[in-house]
C-alpha cells in the first residue's frame, strides 16, 4: 500500500502578534479582498483533530502541520508522526507573510518529505469515525466524486470559480476527456448528481465541477504539473497576501485530476458530511458527532454562526467520543 500524508493548515487568529502583522498588512482599499472574522477564527478544537486521526486512521504515514510559525501550548513537537512545517520552509519568502489559504494551500507540494499521495484538510474537517484508506486512494488515484455543475454565485469573491474554469478549459478538452473516461464519469457513484452531467453535456466547455467541503485527495505531482503548465496564475495568486478576485483556488487542482481522468469514482459523501453552522443546525451537528453517524465532518461557519454557543456544544461532543489525550498532545 502507497504511504499516504495527511496535511493540515491552521492559525491562531487570538494571537496579538499574528493581529499586529495582519494589519500592518492589510491594505487601505481592501474592497477587493475577503477578509471576513470566520475565514480565521479559531475554535479551539484542534486537539480533537490530532486525536480524531490517532484513533481513527492510525494508518496515517505522516502529519504535516502548517502555520506561520504558531504552535498550540499543548503540541507535542516530538510526536514520531508529526511534521512541523512554518511557511518559510516551502513558500519563497518574497511572498511572505501570507493571510490567505490560497498560496498556502497551492504550494504544499514544496515541503520537504510530503508524500505522493496525501490529504488536505482545513481545519475545520474532523474524523469522528474509523476510516480506512481507501476512502481516499484506490489503485494509486485519488478518490473523488466527478459530476458536472455550473457557477452559481450567492456571495462575494465568486471569481475563484471562473478563474478555476479559464485553467481547465484552456488545459483539456471537454469532450475528449469524457470519451477517454466515459465509466468514471457516468459512475452509479454519483448518485443524484449524475443528471447534472447529463444535462451539461451539450456545452463544449466546462461550465463547473460539483464541489464538496471535505478533505482533498490530492497527488503531489499533480501540483507539478499544473505549476509547469500555469506557472503565472500560480504566481499570481502566491503573491496575493489576502484572498484577492484575480485567485485561483485549490479547487483548481482537484478540478484538474477530474478533467485528467487521475482518479477513481467514489460517493464521497456516503463516508463525510459538510454543515454550515447556524442555529438552526447546531443540535443536528452535535448528534452527527455524538453518534458517529459519518465517518468524516466538516463545520462551515459564515457571519451568522452563533460562535460563541456553537463551540461551546461542538467541542462538548467532540469531548464525549474524543477524551483520550492523543500522543501529539504533551
Amino acid at each position: 500500500m502507497e504511504k499516504i500524508d495527511f496535511v493540515v493548515t491552521w492559525v491562531d487568529s487570538n494571537d496579538p502578534e499574528w493581529k499586529k502583522e495582519f494589519n500592518a498588512y492589510l491594505p487601505k482599499d481592501h474592497s477587493m479582498n475577503d477578509i471576513r472574522v470566520e475565514r480565521y477564527r479559531n475554535w479551539d478544537n484542534l486537539r480533537y483533530w490530532f486525536r480524531g486521526v490517532e484513533k481513527f486512521a492510525p494508518w496515517v504515514n505522516k502529519i504535516h502541520f502548517v502555520s506561520n510559525g504558531q504552535i498550540p501550548d499543548w503540541l507535542n513537537p516530538d510526536a514520531p508522526k508529526l511534521h512541523f512545517v512554518k511557511h518559510s520552509d516551502y513558500i519563497p519568502a518574497e511572498y511572505l507573510p501570507t493571510f490567505s489559504a490560497r498560496p498556502i494551500a497551492l504550494n504544499l507540494h514544496r515541503i520537504e518529505g510530503l508524500s505522493e499521495h496525501f490529504v488536505y484538510f482545513d481545519d475545520d474537517c474532523f474524523l469522528i469515525d474509523k476510516v480506512e484508506p481507501k476512502r481516499f486512494f484506490r489503485k494509486g488515484l485519488p478518490c473523488d466524486k466527478a459530476a458536472f455543475n455550473t457557477i452559481s454565485p450567492l456571495v462575494p469573491f465568486t471569481p475563484k470559480d471562473y478563474n478555476n474554469l479559464c485553467v481547465i478549459n484552456s488545459s483539456f478538452k471537454k469532450h475528449e476527456m469524457l470519451r477517454k473516461n466515459f465509466w468514471k464519469w457516468f459512475s452509479p457513484q454519483a448518485g443524484s448528481k449524475l443528471l447534472r452531467t447529463l444535462l451539461l453535456l451539450p456545452w463544449p466547455k466546462f461550465t463547473g465541477f460539483y464541489t464538496h467541503h471535505l478533505p482533498q485527495v490530492f497527488l503531489k505531482s499533480t501540483f507539478e504539473e499544473v505549476w509547469e503548465r500555469h506557472e503565472d496564475v500560480m504566481l499570481r495568486t502566491t503573491a496575493t497576501r489576502f484572498r484577492y478576485i484575480t485567485d485561483v483556488c485549490p479547487w483548481v487542482l482537484r478540478y484538474w485530476q477530474l478533467a485528467k481522468g487521475t482518479f477513481v469514482p467514489l460517493n464521497v459523501e456516503k463516508y463525510g458530511i459538510n454543515i454550515l453552522i447556524s442555529d438552526a443546525s447546531l443540535l443536528k451537528i452535535v448528534k452527527i458527532i455524538e453518534r458517529q453517524k459519518k465517518k468524516i465532518i466538516c463545520l462551515s461557519e459564515n457571519d451568522e454562526t452563533p460562535y460563541e454557543k456553537a463551540k461551546e456544544q461542538i467541542n462538548a461532543a467532540f469531548q464525549k467520543i474524543l477524551s483520550e489525550k492523543s500522543s501529539f498532545e504533551k
